[in-house]
């Protein structure tokens, strides 16, 4: 009987044995691996992109100041010219013509003023000794003055009608590149609505770049200069004019060289609530071309110690962002998350996490809270490159 007893009790031990086993091994299958990634603390600069177009630093219109037709153009459309370079003629001969009648004139004023000056010179030694009246030497000494007007007027004439002359040669006042000519040889030019601008010169060894924002980025940029003023000691114009702002292109690539800020409109536009502003771009390869089109991305505001995640680490549902957090106990936990604005492929979270979290990675769908998992942390690098 005792044996009986003994097997028996063998017996139940050995299954029991059996079936702890397999339920620890039933348990350990639960445990998966799951990436995580650690929260990060950093400055995180708020970026925004405005649409700005692209001038010269010099954009000078070639104007017709005289009246005439058009005699010859002498450069290539779209082509680099220097300054003094002559680039069109006017017809002329009208304005020699008035060139030759003013020489004709000055020289008839400066007969009439020798005679004035022969007369005073034979009056006033007679009227010294009595022998004319004071009458008569008043009059020659009025007539000189007025010869001397005349000679004055026709010489100021005369300089008008070179300056005029002058203009029928028309020149390149900066060294630049030249446009398409709004004007032919033959056309009538200087008075509309015939071509009084013929064409633009603009320097663009570099250029501006002229943009708007609103009213709460202009205080948010105007705010974060004032902060880095009284971090660093550097003033607030210089701090403006020296951030390093990125053009992008319409094809989304972005230009190599970066601009600053050199101009800030006085007053914001009331209609538009925006004000403008304006920065300078290095082009020594002339890329860019005034009124292109382009994005100016430019640093407003910066997030000190601002906590980020992967934006993949985040769900949505019904309103709520929410995350999967591994705890101590390597167990999931469900955390919801209020979240600032985004970083690259980043969300800057404002509240819900802490510095030293993990944060669920990959696999968001095949987890739940209470999970018991295995984290297997991974360094997450944004995907988010410059082009």
């Amino acid at each position: 009987m005792k044996r009986f007893i003994t097997l028996t009790l063998l017996s139940v031990l050995f299954i029991g044995t059996i079936s702890c086993n397999h339920s620890t091994k039933k348990i350990k299958t639960k445990i998966v691996d799951i990436p995580v990634t650690q929260v990060k603390i950093r400055d995180i600069p708020i970026e925004k992109e405005y649409v700005g177009q692209v001038y010269g630093t010099q954009d000078i219109p070639i104007r017709a100041r005289v009246e005439g037709y058009l005699d010859g153009i002498y450069f290539v459309e779209g082509s680099h010219v220097k300054k003094g370079q002559k680039l069109y003629k006017i017809d002329s001969e009208e304005y020699l013509a008035t060139v030759a009648i003013r020489k004709g004139e000055l020289a008839e004023a400066k007969v009439g003023l020798v005679k004035a000056n022969n007369d005073l010179g034979r009056i006033q030694p007679l009227a010294e000794i009595n022998a004319v009246s004071q009458a008569d030497l008043d009059e020659a000494i009025e007539a000189k003055g007025a010869a001397e007007s005349v000679v004055n007027a026709a010489k100021a004439s005369l300089h008008l009608a070179e300056i005029n002359l002058g203009y029928t040669y028309i020149s390149s006042p900066i060294n630049g590149v030249i446009g398409r000519t709004k004007a032919k040889v033959g056309e009538f030019v200087g008075k509309d609505p015939n071509p009084v601008i013929l064409d633009v010169v603009s320097k663009i060894d570099s250029v501006n770049v002229r943009f708007f924002i609103n009213e709460n980025d202009y205080l948010k940029f105007a705010r974060f200069a004032a902060q880095k003023e009284i971090r660093t000691g550097i003033d607030q114009e210089t701090q403006l004019t020296s951030e390093g702002l990125e053009l992008i292109f319409s094809d989304n690539t972005v230009y190599k060289l970066k601009g600053k800020i050199d101009f800030i409109n006085r007053n914001i536009d009331e209609k538009t609530g925006s004000i403008l502003v304006q920065a300078t771009f290095p082009n020594p390869y002339e890329i860019l071309r005034p009124g292109q089109f382009a994005k100016v991305k430019s640093v407003i505001d910066v997030v000190e110690n601002g906590m980020i995640i992967p934006q993949r680490c985040v769900t949505e549902f019904q309103g709520e962002y929410f995350v999967y957090v591994v705890n101590r106990e390597n167990k999931v936990e469900r955390r919801s998350v209020e979240l600032g604005t985004t970083y690259k492929d980043y969300w800057v979270v404002d509240s819900g996490l802490k510095p030293d979290d993990q944060v669920v990675f990959e696999g968001l769908q095949k987890v739940k809270e209470g999970l018991a998992v295995h984290p297997e942390i991974v360094e997450f690098s944004s995907k988010i490159a410059r082009k």
